[in-house]
């Protein structure tokens, strides 16, 4: 987990939940299908990296804002990456969701691991979009500051 300083990210409000994924990824684009479909609480907000929000974000918690490896959950001056995020939502869905947190009785080395190989290989495994996919109006509100995904490659 990265902290940075006490003020918020850029774009973010005291109690908001970002999830960062890159937009041209298909399996990220399905991550974030899946949290438009099940986080029946709106708890979370999404950003594409792509986005300047999402740009933002990254250079405020160091991150490149070029080459993209891992999603990313804030949660106000907090960022989870990799096995950590994902556990973070799935904990948060609730249940039947939760049920995966079984897997955190593997080491965290182990599962980031894992996470690099499928989240390096992901446009090799699932490929990859020659654009940001647009969400439909009624999800527009499912992204951070409302803003659509609007670049192409």
């Amino acid at each position: 987990m990265k902290e940075n300083r006490k003020t918020l990210p850029p774009h973010l409000e005291e109690d908001d939940k970002v999830i960062l994924f890159d937009g041209v990824c298909k399996l990220c684009n399905a991550w974030s299908n899946f949290i438009i479909r099940h986080d029946k609480n709106h708890d979370f907000k999404l950003a594409s990296v792509q986005s300047q929000e999402g740009k933002d974000i990254l250079h405020y918690f160091n991150y490149p804002t070029d080459v993209y490896e891992t999603m990313l959950v804030v949660n106000s001056a907090k960022c989870l990456e990799k096995s950590d995020a994902f556990f973070y939502v799935m904990k948060t869905l609730g249940f039947p969701w939760k049920l995966i947190l079984i897997f955190t009785i593997i080491p965290k080395g182990v599962r980031n691991w894992l996470y690099d190989r499928v989240a390096l290989n992901r446009y090799t495994l699932f490929g990859k979009y020659n654009y940001c996919s647009l969400p439909t109006p009624d999800h527009e509100k499912r992204y951070l500051n409302g803003n659509a995904i609007t670049f192409k490659n």
